[in-house]
């Protein structure tokens, strides 16, 4: 009775789930219904969905610039307008910039709970009997140009100009905002496409480089050194989005700022030369009298 039977079946092991289980419980108040091809976007971010996510559950009329997000968030200014730069590039926002009234200049926000064009990506399906998933497509964007050195310094083209980098670099914003310089830029912008038909930039497009292009100019920058510097060793191949390579340059080559000129010193000018009324001898006073000679002479006469 104590031996065991080798031929009886063993027991049967407890099945363990793979994957993820889920347990839902159905919102009825203060929840926010995000759409798949966000929640799964296939070239998004982490902090991207994130970001999005949180951007969309605000009411409207809530702020969501780059100063008050960093304050919500451990993440820096920096990374925070790098983010909502990816979230421009992929439909999910649009940021425009209006002059008040009173002349102070804001940026506009909007948020889309889905992107904008017809080409948005569905996310990939995750069982066999889902529909078939769509081929991503990916958004070019330049590479990297090596800065150029002196006026007439050429910046070389390179085969990857035309692909989006995966965490673009922050576009320079200045320091002060004057609404000459962003005349300036804006009509810079506006005429790149005289030096390359490629050029020709959508008004969207111009108003979102002003700001980096008034930067240049803020740092000490002329117009035309920023003009040469965007326009210098364009790619031979055809500009799918020139806008971006242009946001590129202008982060990439942002020139540093120029050194505060030291302090000059006035230059303290000698008094006038006086003839002295006792010995006609000259000296310098600021005034007609006798020199210092003479002045003690009277005083050993006194």
């Amino acid at each position: 009775m104590d031996k065991q039977n080798p031929s009886a079946p063993p027991c049967a092991q407890p099945r363990i789930p793979r994957g993820i289980t889920h347990i839902n419980v159905r919102h009825t108040t203060r929840f926010t219904v995000i759409g798949n091809h966000l929640a799964q976007h296939p070239e998004l971010s982490g902090l991207a969905i994130g970001l999005a996510v949180h951007i969309q559950s605000l009411p409207t009329g809530a702020r969501a610039d780059i100063k008050t997000l960093a304050a919500r968030f451990p993440e820096g200014e920096t990374r925070i307008a790098a983010v909502l730069r990816e979230l421009e590039t992929h439909g999910y926002l649009a940021r425009t910039r209006e002059r008040l009234p009173s002349g102070r200049v804001v940026t506009h926000t909007v948020s889309y709970n889905r992107p904008r064009g017809a080409d948005a990506q569905e996310p990939r399906p995750t069982t066999p009997q889902s529909r078939p998933a769509p081929t991503p497509t990916l958004t070019p964007a330049p590479a990297p140009a090596p800065a150029p050195v002196g006026p007439d310094a050429k910046v070389p083209p390179s085969p990857a100009a035309d692909t989006h980098p995966k965490n673009p670099p922050p576009a320079p914003e200045p320091h002060t905002h004057d609404s000459a310089a962003d005349r300036t830029a804006t009509a810079l912008l506006a005429s790149l496409h005289r030096d390359d038909p490629r050029l020709l930039l959508a008004e969207r497009d111009v108003r979102r480089l002003a700001p980096a292009v008034a930067a240049w100019l803020d740092r000490g920058a002329a117009p035309e050194a920023v003009r040469r510097t965007l326009t210098a060793s364009l790619p031979e191949a055809p500009l799918r989005h020139p806008a971006g390579l242009l946001a590129h340059r202008l982060a990439e080559l942002l020139p540093p700022p120029l050194p505060t000129a030291p302090a000059t010193r006035a230059a303290v000018r000698p008094l006038p030369l006086q003839n002295c009324d006792g010995c006609d001898r000259a000296f310098r006073a600021p005034a007609p009298g006798r020199c210092r000679d003479c002045r003690s002479d009277l005083l050993e006469a006194a």
